[in-house]
């Protein structure tokens, strides 16, 4: 389905949240993805994400939204306009209200610190609004935790979010299909997430393929 939002080439937006877990890879991954899927791909990227990216990867992010956007462009291989980056109060973004917000949003990382925001729609920034407005309007909201081992707290809101429509995705990559590579471990996850989603990809094949 075609959007009002960007080019006409684009399919309905998926909104992208990177916060501090480990694990930023699944998120750049997962925005790669999309952009190879033709979707248009909302990002917004906390500041401890942005430091584990730092960390993990070979490079940083600018943390201002417009030049976030040109770099993600420049690194998924994006088309001008694909890709919209918002920050972290940016109260007038079309994720903060019901009336704009994205048909979809994945949490990629989730920290145990924004899953329990999320749980008791704290809103403190951006990303919970984002998040509180895709369970009030029961849109489809995705979080993939990366944290080990789990208290009772963290399994706590993991639970309370499933029961409110939520899905909870653990980053726990299977191996029945024989990676080779850290990059196979990570498109397991980022396969899975679109699977989730209904957008086709050849990350994988899929279970008896």
């Amino acid at each position: 389905m075609a959007v009002e939002h960007g080019s006409e080439r684009f399919g309905a937006p998926v909104t992208v949240a990177l916060t501090g877990a480990s694990g930023a890879q699944y998120g750049l991954r997962l925005i790669e993805a999309l952009v190879a899927a033709e979707r248009e791909v909302w990002v917004m990227i906390s500041k401890a994400a942005h430091l584990v990216i730092a960390t993990e990867t070979d490079g940083d992010l600018p943390a201002r939204p417009e030049r976030l956007a040109e770099a993600l462009t420049e690194r998924a291989g994006a088309a001008p306009g694909q890709i919209r980056c918002f920050g972290r109060e940016d109260w007038m973004a079309p994720v903060a209200s019901g009336s704009g917000a994205s048909s979809a949003m994945v949490i990629c990382p989730c920290s145990t610190g924004t899953l329990s925001a999320v749980a008791c729609g704290a809103s403190n920034n951006l990303i919970e609004r984002a998040a509180d407005v895709a369970l009030k309007e029961r849109r489809q909201l995705i979080l993939v935790p990366r944290e080990t081992p789990l208290s009772a707290i963290h399994l706590e809101h993991m639970l309370n979010l499933t029961r409110l429509g939520a899905v909870v995705m653990p980053a726990a990559p299977g191996f029945y299909h024989r990676p080779a590579s850290v990059e196979d471990l990570i498109d397991f996850i980022v396969a899975r997430i679109l699977n989730q989603l209904g957008i086709e990809h050849r990350l994988m094949p899929r279970w008896g393929e």
